[in-house]
C-alpha cells in the first residue's frame, strides 16, 4: 500500500511537470518570446525552463501535434514558422468555428448560456479599458480570452479543441503585428455585437456578427504580413 502510495505521488509529480513544462513552452511561443523558426535541443529548453529534459519531450510531443513545433531527428526542436497562407488557411477555419459557436451560444435558453454571456462581457469591458490607457499587450490578453471563452462556451467540444489549437498558430502572427496597425478601436464594438445577437437569441445575427469579425481581422492582418516582411512567421 506505501509502495502504491508513493509511486502514485511520483507519478502525480511527474504529469505535474509535464503540465508546467507544456504550458510555460506554449506561453513561451504564443507570446513569440521563442521566435518562429528558433531552433534548440530539447535539454536547452529544459534549461530555460529549469526543468529535465523529460517532461520538455513529452510537452515537446503535444506541442507537435498542436502544430507549433517540429521535431527534426538528431537537430532537435524548430518552433513552427507561419508563412501568410498558413495565416489565410488558418483564418478560414476559425471564421467558420466562431462564427458556429456564436450560432450555438445564441441558440441555447438564456439561464445556460448566462455565465458564458458574461466572460464575454467582461472580456470586451477589459479590453475597452485597456484601449483607453494603451495598454495594448493587456488589450489582446482580453481580446484572446473573449474569443477563447466564445468557443469554449458554445456547448461543442469538437469546435473547442480544434478552435483552441487554431488559435494558438494565429495569435504569434496577432501578436507580432499589434503595434503596427491602427489602434484597435472597431474590434471591441464589433464583440459588442456579437453580445448582442447572442444575448437575444438571434442566431442568424450571431453567426453573421462573428464571422464579420474575424473576416476584417483577417483582411487587416495579412497585408501587414507581406508590407512589413513577415512572412517568417
Amino acid at each position: 500500500m506505501v509502495v502504491a502510495m508513493r509511486a502514485a505521488v511520483r507519478e502525480d509529480e511527474a504529469t505535474s511537470l509535464v503540465e508546467e513544462s507544456y504550458r510555460a513552452l506554449k506561453d513561451a511561443i504564443r507570446r513569440n518570446q521563442l521566435l518562429p523558426g528558433y531552433q534548440a535541443s530539447e535539454q536547452e529548453i529544459a534549461d530555460q525552463l529549469g526543468v529535465s529534459r523529460t517532461p520538455v519531450h513529452e510537452a515537446v510531443i503535444r506541442l507537435q501535434q498542436e502544430g507549433l513545433v517540429q521535431v527534426l531527428p538528431r537537430r532537435g526542436v524548430r518552433i513552427c514558422p507561419i508563412s501568410p497562407d498558413d495565416i489565410r488557411e488558418i483564418y478560414n477555419v476559425v471564421i467558420a468555428l466562431e462564427a458556429m459557436a456564436a450560432e450555438l451560444l445564441a441558440g441555447m435558453d438564456a439561464k445556460t448560456r448566462a455565465p458564458v454571456l458574461a466572460d464575454l462581457t467582461a472580456h470586451t469591458a477589459e479590453m475597452e479599458r485597456a484601449l483607453k490607457a494603451d495598454e495594448l499587450d493587456q488589450w489582446a490578453t482580453a481580446d484572446d480570452a473573449f474569443h477563447a471563452s466564445l468557443i469554449a462556451g458554445c456547448g461543442n467540444g469538437r469546435i473547442a479543441r480544434l478552435g483552441t489549437t487554431m488559435s494558438d498558430q494565429l495569435h504569434r502572427a496577432r501578436i507580432a503585428t499589434l503595434r503596427m496597425r491602427p489602434k484597435p478601436k472597431k474590434s471591441a464594438v464589433e464583440h459588442r455585437a456579437i453580445l448582442a445577437a447572442i444575448k437575444s437569441g438571434d442566431a442568424e445575427a450571431a453567426h453573421a456578427s462573428a464571422r464579420a469579425h474575424r473576416v476584417r481581422s483577417r483582411d487587416e492582418l495579412l497585408p501587414l504580413l507581406a508590407k512589413h516582411g513577415l512572412s517568417h512567421l
